[in-house]
């Protein structure tokens, strides 16, 4: 993925929403594998959970745009703080050639650092003047995504040991 054309120029605010779409896009095709890989009925509700809130949170924040900055130019800003480090990590190829336990590890190996990323994403927003609604999807996406890598943390912690 390669940032839009401009984007660094574009409002703090547009960049963090047309970045987190994409930032999410990225976390829902990930989860989309684990009904079909993963027979941990733990992942499946942490999947289905990922899928529910991050595909609410794009068509907020399309709506956003859409009333904020409509006819704007893609801002996807690759150099936003958070987007490479949630992004590098991804490895689609690799998670769809596993299942179950090895699946498992390796999706929450990669999600670990992507939901790491959009904490760095909320956190760059907030440290501006951005909207009362983005401030408080801001404050949603840090608590309820630090909550997730503290509990996939601990699953990488028990599920390595028992693969050995």
């Amino acid at each position: 993925m390669e940032s839009s054309p401009g984007a660094a120029d574009a409002p703090h605010e547009l960049q963090f929403i047309d970045t987190m779409i994409a930032h999410h896009h990225g976390a829902v095709d990930m989860a989309l594998l684990v009904n079909t890989r993963s027979q941990r009925d733990e992942m499946k509700k942490l999947a289905q959970g990922i899928l529910q809130e991050q595909r609410r949170e794009i068509a907020q924040m399309q709506q956003w745009r859409e009333t904020w900055f409509a006819g704007a130019k893609p801002a996807v800003n690759m150099d936003f703080p958070g987007m490479r480090t949630g992004m590098s990590g991804m490895d689609m190829g690799r998670l769809n050639s596993l299942k179950a336990n090895e699946f498992d590890i390796e999706f929450v190996r990669q999600m670990i650092p992507h939901h790491e990323g959009a904490v760095e994403m909320a956190k760059a927003l907030k440290a501006g003047n951005a909207y009362a609604e983005l401030q408080q999807l801001a404050d949603s996406i840090i608590g309820s995504q630090t909550a997730e890598v503290a509990q996939m943390n601990e699953w990488l912690s028990v599920w390595s040991s028992s693969a050995k």
